[in-house]
């Protein structure tokens, strides 16, 4: 009798175990690039950068084409993206810790150099609901103490304080999250290297949790070092290229804007970066998790077409301007959710979204428990994929610090088709009607004084619900 109740009770175990092991979540897949501009894909437009497997993906995934990045530079996306709330409210405006206004007109306000820990982070949410969570790649959220590992990740390879890569993309990389690899090793490489071990030692568990893994390249981000393997390739492309009109450049307020994409290692970079998005792709197919895993693909904030002297490495024209600026250019980014099955009609969201609403809408589709007092600034995205619209009326960016894009602080405000920009050094507010001119070339201010003035009201609440904090004028802080 003993022995057949405890081979009873194995079998128990046994149909127990497979149970609570079976795997009922998707997986996610987060593929975060740094400073990928809206047009740096062949998908998105671009003719000279090459772009096939994230071309592909887009063709069986949504689309958005006014997805935006919760700020014009990194730190204030990063932000923005692990907490669902706008820049402003968490109180990281400014890449960390920022250029300082040294020099400048205005006296900028403070900025906080971490992630505070008290926000419930996307990760948190992921882990804290039975997934294994993974991050890789670039953080800038603060220094230790505010690691990945701090905030819901239980593996960190390669995230700590710094907003470049210290070594460049070659080993040894000078990174003490990262171990040194093999002498060449490319950095774009190692990290998908790492996801992709991540991704297969979570199903050799065999527990049946689902995983959230967090892929933040350093790439397409300063220094512009070419994969090797690819230079040549893109050089002869340049090659065939006409002259660009004006020497390829126009003049952007205190700085310069760069018109042509055209830079071969630029182009290497962005090549490698979608090759090893194929490579994950293709493992989560190998591995037969392909129609059970969430991927999104997006970028921090627009390209870096606009410095203070000529020599930007990437043109996002018909854009304005680029990274660091409230004009199209330094906001407007790419962004490709593939939901598992295909379920849904929709190809193309044509709807302005932005970062805070990632956190909430993979919240929505992995069916946690929702949080809405933690995402306040983010919506969920799920509305669109079945061609229905959300309830928002404005989003708005902040940025009252300067940066080495020649930006001066300013604000910007987007409602339905206008556009409102304004800067605080002079006071000068701009209008633009984004249909018709998505270059913001025809400022329109003037010839719609009502339309400006509500925009400026409205972006004046918003702030001013947000907690946002402005800068002032040195001389009115010495009188």
């Amino acid at each position: 009798m003993k022995s057949l109740f405890i081979t009873l009770l194995s079998v128990q175990l046994v149909l127990l175990n497979s149970c609570t092991h079976k795997q009922t979540k998707p997986n996610v897949l987060f593929i975060l690039v740094d400073d990928l501009g809206w047009n740096d894909l062949g998908c998105y437009g671009s003719t000279f950068y090459e772009s096939p497997n994230i071309d592909k993906l887009a063709s069986s995934a949504i689309k958005f084409t006014d997805a935006y990045a919760g700020g014009s530079v990194c730190s204030p996306t990063r932000a923005a993206l692990m907490s669902g709330k706008h820049p402003a409210r968490i109180g990281i405006t400014d890449w960390i810790p920022g250029a300082g206004d040294k020099n400048k007109k205005l006296k900028t306000p403070s900025i906080l150099n971490e992630l505070p820990l008290k926000e419930y982070t996307m990760a948190e949410a992921f882990r804290d609901d039975g997934y294994h969570t993974f991050f890789a790649g670039k953080w800038h959220l603060g220094k230790e103490g505010f690691f990945p590992e701090d905030q819901g990740f239980e593996i960190n390879i390669g995230g700590n304080h710094t907003g470049s890569p210290r070594g460049g993309y070659y080993s040894p990389y000078k990174n003490p999250q990262l171990a040194d690899g093999p002498k060449g090793e490319y950095l774009t490489d190692r990290l998908t290297n790492e996801t992709i071990k991540f991704i297969e030692n979570n199903l050799e568990n065999g527990d049946g949790k689902p995983f959230f893994a967090y892929l933040s390249f350093y790439t397409v981000h300063s220094p512009i070092q070419g994969c090797k393997k690819y230079i040549e390739k893109f050089k002869k492309k340049a090659e065939q290229l006409s002259p660009a009109p004006n020497g390829g450049s126009v003049k952007e307020h205190g700085g310069w804007t760069k018109t042509e994409q055209n830079n071969p290692k630029y182009a290497s970079m962005v090549y490698a970066m979608d090759e090893n998005v194929g490579r994950l792709i293709q493992k989560l197919k190998d591995l037969n998790i392909d129609d059970n895993t969430i991927i999104v693909f997006t970028s921090d904030n627009g390209g870096l077409s606009t410095l203070y002297g000529k020599g930007a490495p990437t043109s996002l024209f018909p854009l304005r301007a680029g990274k660091g600026w409230c004009y199209e250019g330094g906001i407007r980014i790419p962004l490709i959710i593939k939901i598992p099955g295909n379920e849904y009609q929709i190809k193309v969201v044509n709807e302005p979204v932005v970062s805070m609403d990632l956190y909430p809408t993979l919240v929505d589709l992995a069916g946690l428990y929702p949080l809405p007092e933690q995402y306040i600034d983010g919506v969920s995205l799920t509305p669109t994929f079945k061609g229905q619209t959300i309830n928002r009326k404005s989003l708005f960016w902040h940025y009252p610090q300067y940066h080495g894009s020649a930006w001066t602080p300013g604000a910007s405000i987007r409602q339905g088709d206008w556009a409102l920009i304004e800067f605080y050094e002079t006071g000068e507010v701009e209008l633009y009607n984004l249909k018709n001119d998505i270059g913001e070339h025809n400022n329109q201010a003037e010839q719609y004084p009502q339309k400006t003035e509500n925009l400026l009201k409205q972006l004046r609440k918003m702030q001013k619900k947000s907690g946002a904090k402005f800068p002032v004028l040195k001389e009115e802080m010495n009188r």
